[in-house]
This record gives C-alpha cells, structure tokens and sequence, in this order.
C-alpha cells in the first residue's frame, strides 16, 4: 500500500499539511486521494484548482490533519490516553480554566503542568528525529522494514518484518497468486493480509457478495480471510455486515 509508505517518509512540513506535491499531482497522505494538476475540481457549485481542492478533500473527507494524527493508535503517537484528551481540548483553543473544569483534574496550575510536559515531550521529539535523521547517514546495516498500516487496531512485535522477510512469506505462502494456506504466525498472516488489502479497490464499497468473490480468488476460506482482514484493521464494514470497505 504505498500511501502507507508516502506517509511515513513525508517530512514535517508535508504531514502538517496532509499532502504532498509529486510530478503532476497532489498526494493526500491521509488517504492515497491524487488530485492532478491542470484540472480544475467542482465541490458544493464552485471550481478549484488542484493545491486548494486537496485542502478541502482533506477537510471535507478527514475533518482536519490533526484530527486524523490524533485518533491514530497511540503506539503511533506515543500519547497516553490523558495526554490525547489535553490535545483536544488546547486544540479546541480551551482555556486552562476550561480545561481544568471539563476534565474535573487537579487545578489551573496542574493543566499548566502538563502544558510543560507536553513541550518537553516536543523538545525529546525534534531531538530523537535529528539523531535518528544523522543515523541514516553512518549506518549502513539498518534493514528495510515495512512501514505499520495506519489504520492498525494494535501495534506489536509482529510489525517488526523487514521487506526481505515479506519477499520470503509472500514466496512461501503466494507461490502462484493463490495462498496454499492460512499462515500460523501473527507475522506471517500480517504479510498475506496486507498483500490481499493491497490487490481491493481503494475506493470501491462492496456488498458482502461482492468481497466474498473477490477474496475467493485468493484462498478458498474467504470468510477467514474478511474476519481477519476487519481484526487487522485492514477493512471496515456496516454493523450488518451489508458493505465493506478498505480503511483510510
């Protein structure tokens, strides 16, 4: 899934703005969305070139960029679930009165406290990305991993996979297009559920007929294979089970 890929390698100029500028479009990071450039975009009766229409695809359709970073996992984040909700809110633009009163914590002076810790944790984090940006230059064994789905349920060791792991999975278990079989390990059956996710159409809402088809071309249980693809955070689905879709 290269908007995956897209996604992490964006520098941080490009992930605050959610998009990035490549050849002859514009990328949204969120989703993989192309908008070309050249074209001129309708939305709610007016027209717009490609740059503006991105905003408002990204607006729109993920509310904001800090409203999709902040509801991702928080192994992603390396927020805690009290940290995520103090974002929010000083996101808001509430004050530390307000904040203090909604989250029904300490006092003012506790909100200003974790105003404090929040920007040593900034502080850590442009110091980690500079060292880890100086790394790349001096270290010449680092392996290729592959980069964590951002719509992951749970991030664990069975995201530690390098390419060259998948290359030997995907060999092993997708020898003719067609999985031989349903793959023990919480790693290996990662590989082949990102594989099948990679082969559905991005924007295409499936009936359950539909999918079932489409996973059937890939391994006879498909009905194993849609579970765990909607476990995985792969796909999502109506509450009935009437249509599915690949997550953004």
């Amino acid at each position: 899934m290269e908007r995956t890929d897209s996604f992490w390698s964006a520098d941080l100029g490009d992930l605050k703005n959610g998009y990035v500028e490549q050849n002859e479009a514009f990328n949204c990071l969120l989703c993989g969305e192309v908008v070309e450039k050249g074209v001129i975009y309708p939305y709610e009766n007016r027209l717009y070139e490609a740059e503006k229409y991105i905003r408002i695809h990204i607006e729109s359709v993920h509310g904001s960029v800090f409203d999709y970073l902040i509801s991702m996992d928080k192994k992603l984040t390396g927020l805690t679930e009290h940290q995520n909700s103090l974002l929010r809110l000083f996101y808001q633009g509430k004050s530390d009165a307000e904040i203090q009163k909604e989250m029904g914590i300490g006092s003012q002076s506790t909100i200003r406290h974790h105003r404090f810790a929040l920007k040593e944790k900034e502080r850590q984090a442009k110091t980690f990305l500079a060292l880890m940006e100086l790394l790349k230059e001096k270290d010449q064994h680092e392996p290729a991993f592959i980069p964590v789905h951002k719509t992951a349920r749970m991030v664990d060791d069975r995201y530690n996979i390098t390419k060259e792991e998948q290359e030997k999975i995907l060999n092993k278990y997708f020898p003719l297009k067609v999985l031989v079989k349903f793959p023990p390990k919480e790693k290996q059956r990662l590989v082949i559920l990102r594989h099948i996710a990679g082969q559905l159409t991005p924007e295409q809402v499936y009936t359950e007929k539909e999918l079932n088809e489409a996973l059937k071309t890939f391994y006879e249980d498909y009905a194993l294979i849609r579970r765990y693809l909607i476990d995985y955070g792969f796909l999502d689905r109506k509450h009935d089970g009437s249509q599915y879709w690949l997550k953004k």
